[in-house]
């Protein structure tokens, strides 16, 4: 497995991240234990988790499992230096996270305490805020996005400053070692940046956003900050929560699949979304290619630092989902690719 820089943190790690969201819900410990060992074994090292999961639904009754499985396979396996493991705080308005509360220095400092407890780890590599208290446009929330009465730039800035004065507090006790954004807008990162410049504050060092063959708002303005700022883009649901895997072509829902769970995948199913699926499989049979391995290859060769978070229920897929890294894309599979995201932009 290729390693790239972490953007400026001097953290070198594998070009694909391990997604461990569904572990305590569709998976079980025994299952995301042995997806950790199949991870390590092809030389994943970084992995990705939040308090909040597992996810497909979020229960008040499983948040925080996943990272207690990941501890608890630390615990038994051990060499917690072999990884860069990163996690989240959870945002404002979901109840099933401190009854909903935003993200604040002191709710910070609690997520922090909780998930190195169960993750059975002294330090956290990469502490992400899961999404801005003032919201924004992802989770389909793009089609009727507003950002007025999200509160002004006086009042956002002072937030900002309170949560990167509380990073360095952590930072200085040993507790993080870099931070990081997600679901967060290009004007956000840019401020974060900013302010972590002038005052001498622990700098955001990636963004975890959406992107997919399916979703593509990272490609203009995005892109170029993530170039020119050297912040790499740790690019969620790379498949499109299983669409670019083909098995819901058709309009069918398999037994024990995500979409089993949660009929509308997050709002992912619309009329457009199984023609374009159908357009992209199409593409990848063309050249012979399994379609979930050309959608992560895609993504992790894009004009930009992008690490593809990769994950799955069963074992073989994972193995699949890793077997991208080996995929090597030539010019008429990036030309049929970009004719069908011509055909078909934004399906959802």
């Amino acid at each position: 497995m290729k390693t790239v820089p972490l953007g400026r943190t001097g953290l070198n790690v594998s070009a694909l991240c391990l997604g461990t969201m569904t572990w305590g819900s569709h998976n079980t410990e025994a299952e995301g234990h042995a997806q950790a060992d199949m991870a390590l074994e092809r030389g994943i090292t970084f992995w990705d988790t939040a308090e909040i999961y597992p996810v497909a639904p979020i229960r008040a009754e499983t948040v925080g499992r996943t990272e207690e499985i990941i501890g608890t396979w630390l615990a038994a396996r051990g060499g917690r230096d072999r990884l860069v493991i990163a996690t989240k705080v959870a945002g404002a308005g979901q109840k099933a996270v401190r009854d909903g509360a935003p993200i604040t220095a002191a709710g910070i400092r609690t997520a922090v305490e909780g998930s190195l407890k169960r993750l059975q780890t002294d330090y956290i590599d990469l502490y992400q805020l899961h999404w801005p208290n003032r919201g924004g446009y992802y989770f389909r929330q793009i089609w009727n996005y507003d950002p007025r009465g999200r509160g002004d730039a006086a009042q956002v800035t002072d937030h900002m400053l309170e949560v990167l004065r509380t990073l360095q507090a952590l930072v200085t006790e040993g507790k993080i070692r870099h931070a990081g954004i997600s679901n967060e807008s290009v004007w956000g990162a840019a401020r974060w940046l900013h302010l972590a410049q002038v005052n001498g504050l622990p700098r955001m060092m990636t963004v975890q956003n959406e992107y997919s063959l399916l979703c593509r708002q990272f490609d203009s303005d995005w892109a170029e900050l993530a170039v020119m700022e050297d912040m790499p883009l740790l690019a969620y649901s790379p498949l499109a929560a299983g669409l670019l895997s083909g098995k819901y072509a058709g309009d069918v829902t398999p037994d024990k699949t995500r979409r089993s769970h949660v009929a509308d995948l997050g709002g992912r199913i619309t009329p457009q979304v199984f023609p374009a699926v159908a357009a992209y499989l199409g593409v990848a049979a063309r050249h012979g290619v399994d379609p979930c391995q050309m959608a992560i290859a895609w993504a992790m060769e894009r004009p930009f630092p992008c690490i593809p978070i990769i994950g799955a229920t069963t074992l073989p897929q994972l193995a699949t989902n890793i077997g991208a890294a080996g995929l090597k894309m030539t010019e008429e599979l990036r030309d049929d690719i970009a004719a069908a995201h011509r055909e078909h932009p934004q399906p959802y």
